[in-house]
């Protein structure tokens, strides 16, 4: 699952939500929710990654924009 170093963001939280689920199945052997647990945490990382990379690029846009602050403003969510 998580060894898909170019997959979307959109793949690797679907990827995550089913590891999630299988992880809070009663019956899983301890072995395989270990190894759930590695592929989660790689695919956590992974997604932070794509977000920070998203939120830079979303950044650099509003830089190039002349008026459009990349700061937000108290009424905006931040990134």
């Amino acid at each position: 699952m998580a060894e898909n170093k170019s997959a979307s963001f959109e793949a690797s939280l679907a990827s995550l939500t089913e590891i999630v689920a299988e992880l809070e199945r009663e019956n899983i052997e301890l072995e395989r929710a270990v190894e759930l647990y590695r592929q989660g945490r790689e695919l956590v990382a992974r997604c932070e990654t794509l977000l920070k990379s998203a939120e830079e690029t979303l950044r650099a846009a509003a830089d190039t924009v002349p008026g459009v602050s990349a700061a937000p403003s108290d009424d905006e969510i931040p990134f």
